[in-house]
């Protein structure tokens, strides 16, 4: 079995934190996006990756040789964004002789049991119910259940029930034909080549597709989504630091993740904030933040804030003698 990852994207909603950090990278709880996937799918056994890379792809690349070097890893860039289905179609040579493959997009965290999805008999779809399907592709099913099409972001959706972005194709063969033929016929949805419409050719082809219900998913194309995801995660085992050292007059209220070197001093940190390595804190309050690795944050109160890496951030300090009966405002 492979593992196809499309991580070509430009992570728009994201800006500008990804003008010079792609989204796959971005550290949630001090852990990678990409990572969260990664690791998921080596604790189902597999060892071959695809990765399709676009936008800021060398910094992915880079990143997973260093981290993953006893993987087989294969990198193919996307010059062109035409959709996913045109991602995945450009690495087919990759995975042409496989006799399953899994898609997994390198943007979203998933709870689920893929144990149950890997041993799954037939091809397989992660779903979720959500509030407004419009923004997904919607699995549309009969009352027992049983798939009657795939749609990508319906006008007018007749399911609640949207694909999360992992999926498993037993037949490769004709996966690889139905990206084809929409790409050679223009079949397109919003003016792309969507993976959803190649999975549809093949379910009127008759290809069996069942579903599997993820527990949760966290799709990090927000900064909002992104500051929630990190505070869940925060509070799960394994992930905040337990035991940080002792930092000059300073206070950490626990969860936080403190990544390695970093330089705190009167300040305070926390609840649920991720620091990167090498960050410098002085005379700050954060809260609720995610601070990438090498920024300096100093004199200032932060709360609800997603910093990049290498950022410097600096406010006004001040030192006051007042009356009384005075009114002070520092507001804009």
């Amino acid at each position: 079995m492979k593992a196809i990852i499309p991580v070509a994207g430009t992570g728009m909603r994201l800006r500008p934190l990804t003008y010079t950090q792609p989204k796959p990278l971005i550290p949630v709880a001090g852990k990678s996006i990409i990572s969260f996937i990664v690791d998921q799918l080596v604790e189902l056994g597999v060892r071959e990756f695809v990765f399709i890379i676009g936008y800021l792809g060398d910094k992915i690349r880079e990143y997973i040789e260093r981290t993953y070097p006893e993987l087989h890893t294969v990198f193919v860039s996307q010059e062109e964004r035409l959709g996913s289905a045109h991602a995945i179609w450009l690495a087919r040579d990759h995975y042409a002789d496989a006799e399953e493959v899994i898609i997994f997009f390198g943007d979203a965290i998933i709870d689920a049991d893929l144990a149950a999805f890997k041993n799954s008999s037939t091809s397989c779809l992660g779903v979720k119910k959500v509030d407004d399907p419009r923004k997904f592709g919607v699995v549309d099913h009969d009352i027992d259940g049983s798939i009657r099409a795939l749609i990508e972001k319906p006008k007018i959706p007749k399911s609640n029930l949207a694909m999360v972005g992992c999926y498993k194709i037993c037949e490769v063969e004709q996966f690889i034909e139905a990206c084809a033929y929409n790409i050679e016929h223009q079949v397109k949805s919003l003016g792309e080549f969507h993976l959803t419409d190649a999975l549809n050719r093949m379910l009127e082809r008759g290809t069996i597709f069942s579903t599997i219900t993820v527990d949760n998913w966290f799709d990090c194309g927000r900064s909002d989504v992104l500051l929630e995801t990190n505070a869940i995660f925060l509070d799960r085992e394994g992930f905040a630091t337990e035991d940080p050292p002792p930092f000059d007059n300073s206070i950490i209220i626990h969860p936080v993740h403190i990544g390695p070197n970093c330089d705190i001093s009167n300040s305070i940190v926390g609840p649920y904030v991720t620091l990167g390595a090498n960050t410098k804190l002085e005379h700050a309050i954060v809260s609720d933040s995610i601070i990438g690795e090498f920024a300096r944050i100093h004199d200032i109160v932060l709360r609800n804030s997603v910093v990049g890496s290498d950022a410097s951030i600096g406010g006004l300090r001040q030192s006051l003698n007042i009356g009384d009966n005075t009114e002070i405002d520092f507001g804009g």
